[in-house]
């Protein structure tokens, strides 16, 4: 989940361990909500939705709107603490003990399984929203054991930041593949003074997402079958950590990008420190402002994978409904406002977040204004969500260490996967 300022900031990603976790499960035989306009549990009234801080303020414009038209039925928002850790901490108390308090909540698009598989968040009616008028990839975000248990709401995928002014005096392309992007890395960037590689790379939330974007790139997988099955051991994983191991062993990815989170990384770009970045879309703003030295100097290209463009993961975020909402009519109202076409042009315009509504990445007047949007409507639709798990904070931690020591060189990439195979295992075997 990205909170994030116009001007754009780096998002904090969640690292909480769930221990003894608990729930009452999915109930197949649960109405979804958006299925009828009455019954029980299914009633109108007022409404809180619960949010990470909305540092831009677009959010709180946009229910103004809402509360205008329906006096009703008006929202009520609750910003909780920026970091994504303690957003989730104090959603998760809340919702384990039944508490009615929140009868919306914009979740990280990773807790979408987790929250659905506990029982928190009620299913929703599919054919109540327009999710056909969504980037496809991103519904398969908000869907678990079959169902969809939430709305997308805003997204994300990772995308390759380069300095072109640089490339362009080189006569070189920015790289489409690994390789290409390793040679540009090894032979250029130490020829002006830079590094020549850096994703997020500390043990957190961000080395989960590169890693897997690395493994499903190479065409391989950490979990299938919604947290059930455990892929990892595979060739395809043992060449995607060996690409980030090997760049950190021969120099390539700086040693000290083992300790970037988001903004460590975009600092470092943007003080002209690296030739090539990986990172979120709010960077292309804050790289073009006046205290960037890269500013008019950098273009942006999908990200690599071994024989072109990467699979990238999805990011962004969900709008989920309490199960124990007394008003869920309502609710499931102000979600299709949420998601319609007006205000996902103001989530883009106002608090520059990537909107999930497809067309708007291709409306000629948003291009102009926001010429990276036909990439990252590409790596979007390349992209997928991160391993669907039950238990995905756990699955999330292991992926995060055991990545660290192999960039770290305290294992190889192949006992690396060894490990992680066998961590995902007793995790699986757990649930």
């Amino acid at each position: 989940m990205r909170w994030t300022r116009a001007a754009g900031r780096g998002f904090l990603a969640a690292v909480l361990i769930l221990v003894g976790y608990t729930g009452t499960g999915v109930q197949a035989g649960e109405a979804a909500v958006g299925a009828s306009r009455a019954g029980s549990g299914t009633g109108r009234g007022p409404l809180t939705l619960v949010t990470g801080g909305d540092l831009t303020g677009y959010l709180s414009g946009v229910l103004d709107d809402w509360n205008r038209e329906h006096p009703a039925e008006k929202v009520t928002l609750v910003e909780l603490p920026e970091g994504a850790d303690e957003v989730r901490a104090q959603m998760e108390s809340s919702l384990r003990s039944g508490s009615d308090r929140y009868d919306v909540l914009n979740i990280d698009v990773a807790w979408t399984s987790e929250f659905a598989a506990a029982g928190w968040i009620a299913p929703l009616q599919a054919d109540r929203f327009p999710i056909k008028r969504f980037l496809s990839p991103v519904v398969d975000t908000a869907t678990f054991g079959g169902r969809l248990h939430a709305l997308p709401y805003v997204t994300n995928a990772g995308l390759l930041y380069y300095r072109k002014d640089v490339l362009d005096r080189e006569g070189e392309s920015p790289p489409r593949t690994w390789a290409e992007l390793e040679r540009l890395a090894k032979t250029v960037a130490p020829k002006y003074g830079m590094d020549g590689y850096a994703g997020q790379f500390l043990p957190y939330e961000g080395l989960t997402v590169n890693a897997v974007e690395a493994v499903q790139s190479a065409g391989g997988s950490v979990l299938a079958d919604e947290g059930a099955r455990v892929t990892v051991d595979s060739a395809a994983a043992r060449k995607g950590i060996g690409f980030l191991a090997r760049g950190v062993r021969e120099d390539w990815i700086p040693k000290e990008a083992l300790t970037y989170k988001e903004e460590e990384s975009r600092r470092a770009f943007e003080d002209g420190k690296l030739l090539f970045l990986r990172n979120w879309p709010y960077v292309h703003a804050t790289a073009s402002g006046s205290g960037s030295k890269v500013a008019g100097k950098f273009g942006v290209v999908p990200l690599p994978g071994p024989d072109g463009p990467a699979a990238g993961v999805l990011g962004g975020s969900n709008l989920a409904v309490n199960a124990q909402s007394r008003h869920k009519q309502s609710a499931a109202d102000l979600l299709a406002y949420l998601t319609s076409e007006r205000v996902q042009r103001r989530v883009l315009t106002e608090g520059a977040l990537p909107p999930v509504w497809a067309g708007i990445y291709t409306d000629p007047a948003m291009v102009r204004r926001y010429p990276y949007l036909p990439t990252l409507r590409e790596s979007v639709l390349a992209a997928k969500p991160r391993p669907k798990s039950p238990r995905y904070e756990q699955v999330n931690l292991a992926v995060q260490a055991v990545v660290h020591d192999a960039m770290a060189q305290r294992v190889t990439p192949k006992r690396a996967v060894d490990r992680l195979a066998r961590e995902l295992q007793a995790i699986v075997r757990r649930g």
